[in-house]
């Protein structure tokens, strides 16, 4: 194999490549610089509309199937590093889903939206319910409380798969910290909401005499906590802080 040529970066060499005007689009994450070129979630240099090519990009773009290592960022003088090197610089299954991501351009959609925030959405507002219900003893809360536990139960396992799927496709199943909290918490989740759902149907007046149904009440309460947790972290996905280590 021949030798591949040496490139040299420093800030102020890798600000130049920022995708503006037809140029490379270059990302460093801890000294190292990916070429995001071929990602279309780096349209024009930008990601999310919050991360800008030509710098520190967002601490997952080293996890992504498309980044093709392309060298070393140096923080003082210049830095020797090798060029890019496709066998390394991707993970395994990037060129599958490479292939995916150029056929159904809608597949890079972050791993937290689309039908994972019906869930979410569920989640928050059961607990509500049941604290309104036991507030002001109204039988149509109890009635939406049932509807909310079994909408979750029916989209939570479809967000779970899709979620799986998304995670291989955009980040080559990486384990990355927010997803695998996301990979711990949501079982959880879905255990509780079954849970909360079985005891409300065969206690259906469950609402009505919360003392004797605590633990109904309990688990209620504990989906916000959890979704909370399962939004937060999909959100860390979606809008990624700066890495400028």
């Amino acid at each position: 194999m021949s030798a591949t040529p040496e490139r040299h970066f420093t800030p102020q060499e890798l600000a130049g490549f920022d995708g503006s005007d037809g140029k490379p689009t270059y990302v460093a994450h801890k000294g190292m610089v990916y070429d995001v070129s071929g990602s279309k979630l780096w349209k024009a240099g930008k990601h999310m509309n919050r991360h800008h090519a030509g710098g520190h990009g967002p601490r997952t773009v080293h996890r992504a199937p498309f980044p093709g290592r392309t060298g070393t960022l140096s923080q003082g003088g210049r830095a020797r590093c090798p060029g890019r090197d496709p066998g390394t610089g991707h993970p395994p299954g990037a060129g599958v889903a490479r292939q995916v991501h150029e056929t159904v351009p809608h597949a890079q959609a972050p791993p937290a939206s689309h039908d994972r925030a019906f869930p979410i959405a569920f989640g928050v507002a059961a607990p509500v319910c049941l604290v309104l219900g036991l507030v002001w003893s109204w039988p149509g809360f109890d009635a939406a409380l049932l509807f909310l536990l079994a909408a979750a139960a029916l989209f939570t396992p479809v967000a779970i798969v899709t979620g799986l799927f998304t995670w291989w496709l955009n980040y080559a199943a990486a384990r990355v910290r927010a997803i695998v909290i996301k990979l711990l918490a949501t079982p959880v989740f879905l255990a509780a909401i079954l849970w909360a759902l079985v005891w409300r149907l065969r206690v259906p007046d469950a609402l009505a005499h919360p003392w004797d149904n605590l633990g109904f009440v309990i688990l209620v309460l504990a989906l916000f906590p959890l979704v909370s947790l399962i939004g937060w972290c999909g959100a860390a996905l979606t809008f990624p802080p700066h890495d400028d280590e």
